[in-house]
């Protein structure tokens, strides 16, 4: 008879093992009770089931002793930290002057957000078209069985507007649509209006036909900008995100005991 490969005598080891780990973890990283050594320890003793690997313990004792607070990587970390920028941060794709007008039009879209939530999604917004002209490249020279994959689990639609989307284009041709229709309607370009007049430009254009340049630049940002605000950290907190947070039993399980 062939092995089951969820025999429940492994998954009661798993978990007891789990819960074992899992209980050290929240006395040494949470309420600092148990020495960090005793974590290594009990890390480096522990008989783990087939399947289940010794995580990197001085990382996690030092995440998990860090209270969310920026730090410094251990020395000869295996985990790539996101570093704070030593200098202000210079647009890749868009001039200072358009990368102030992108992120005016994202302030009165989203409304009155967090400085720092309005600055990470103008930052990926920049990232997003710096980095659209190689995703295009890529996209376009798949092996074609990894497209035949990409388009059944996409769908064909989405795998050709990878393949032929522009955005680099539609930049250059919408920021000075915006321009000229800021001029012609209040004699100024659109980053000398005043808010209510930047307000209405942003509402005129939004009713502009699908084709027309203006609107089409004005949807890539609203698309963006919705992605890059609900992955800040304000926007994290809106969803609700329940991420990165320790259980110390499975949620909703009112017995400790398998069935």
């Amino acid at each position: 008879m062939a092995l089951d490969p969820f025999d429940l005598r492994d998954e009661v080891t798993r978990r007891q093992w789990l819960l074992r780990l899992g209980e050290i973890v929240m006395l040494a990283g949470v309420s600092g009770l148990i020495p960090e050594s005793a974590l290594l320890s009990a890390q480096e003793n522990a008989a783990l089931p087939p399947g289940l690997y010794v995580p990197s313990a001085g990382d996690l004792v030092h995440a998990l002793s860090s209270g969310h607070h920026a730090f410094t990587p251990p020395a000869g970390s295996e985990t790539d930290y996101a570093q704070p920028p030593a200098s202000p941060f210079q647009p890749q794709f868009f001039s200072p002057e358009e990368f102030r007008l992108v992120t005016r039009v994202v302030e009165i879209m989203l409304g009155n957000i967090d400085p720092d939530a309005l600055a990470q999604t103008t930052q990926w917004i920049d990232l997003w078209f710096h980095s659209a002209d190689g995703a295009r490249t890529a996209a376009q020279h798949l092996d074609p069985l990894h497209r035949a994959l990409a388009i059944a689990y996409f769908g064909e639609a989405t795998v050709r507007d990878l393949e032929t989307a522009d955005p680099a284009a539609i930049s250059r041709e919408g920021i000075p649509a915006w321009n000229k229709l800021s001029l012609e309607k209040y004699g100024h370009s659109f980053l000398d209006l005043s808010a209510p007049q930047q307000e209405e430009i942003v509402r005129s254009i939004a009713t502009q036909p699908s084709a027309n340049s203006s609107r089409k630049f004005l949807e890539a940002i609203r698309g963006e900008a919705i992605r890059g605000y609900y992955t800040s950290a304000q926007g994290l907190k809106e969803l609700e995100y329940k991420g990165n947070a320790y259980h110390p039993s499975c949620p909703g399980c009112d017995s400790g005991q398998q069935s």
